[in-house]
């Protein structure tokens, strides 16, 4: 649910529109800049407002990130080809189950059909040497500059899928599948990771003929709920989290 114009117009915003789709940026990347940010706007003796839903992110920011190296994009697109492969012979979870061999901790924390966490992990732990597990136990995400208050808006389940199914119609009718027109028009590739998003990889494949709009907003529906699952997940896994319902702006009893 990106600011509008008008609403980025009465509050200062920061890391939007900062790379086209066709340019790499991470969880690193974005906690450099995010930081940076940051300090700005301490100068100004301001207050930051760290919005928004994707918890390795919220966490990059927060607490830093493990020095793994620089990623290897050779080896993660033979991962991902390997992975399209196992998919075809149908064999979906083939990394999914190296990733339990070679770091069953990681792999518990990893859905079987997460595949960029997947690859990620394998990824690490080829690199490494040793599983991701390890070097998160080594890092203990222990870079914390900030003082922090972790407000988590739960408006509950039903109440939350109603707004999904709401806010999936909405960005249709915003403009979404023009907006996909566009980036094809532009050359962007539906293969790029940006146009694999909840959404855009959605009304892709209607912009390329292979689905129907009434099926895309289908899909979108339920693999945005989906996602919602899994943040309300990672989220209750903060131990200093405040859990509220909007609605009656009280905290939450701790989940």
């Amino acid at each position: 649910a990106k600011p509008s114009l008008a609403e980025r117009a009465r509050v200062p915003h920061h890391l939007l529109d900062v790379v086209p789709p066709d340019v790499v940026y991470n969880a690193g990347r974005y906690s450099r800049d995010a930081r940076d940010a940051a300090a700005q706007i301490h100068a100004r003796r301001g207050v930051v407002f760290l919005t928004g839903g994707t918890g390795l992110y919220i966490r990059a920011f927060l607490e830093g990130l493990i020095h793994d190296g620089d990623p290897d994009p050779e080896l993660r697109a033979q991962l991902e080809r390997e992975a399209k492969r196992a998919a075809g012979e149908g064999d979906p979870e083939r990394l999914y189950r190296r990733l339990t061999v070679l770091d069953p901790e990681a792999a518990r924390r990893i859905h079987p059909n997460d595949l960029r966490r997947t690859v990620r992990a394998l990824e690490l732990v080829t690199h490494a040497g040793v599983p991701a597990s390890q070097l998160r136990a080594r890092h203990h995400f222990g870079d914390r500059p900030f003082r922090v208050l972790y407000l988590v808006l739960d408006p509950g389940r039903d109440v939350l899928d109603e707004r999904i199914d709401a806010r999936a119609e909405a960005m249709i009718s915003a403009g979404l599948l023009q907006e996909c027109r566009a980036l094809r028009a532009r050359g962007y590739s539906a293969d790029l990771r940006p146009m694999q998003a909840i959404g855009y990889r959605h009304l892709m494949s209607v912009v390329d003929g292979q689905d129907t709009l009434e099926n895309a907003l289908v899909g979108m529906r339920r693999d945005t709920r989906h996602f919602a699952r899994r943040q309300r997940t990672w989220f209750r896994s903060v131990p200093d989290a405040v859990w509220l319902i909007p609605a009656l702006r009280r905290p939450l009893q701790n989940l």
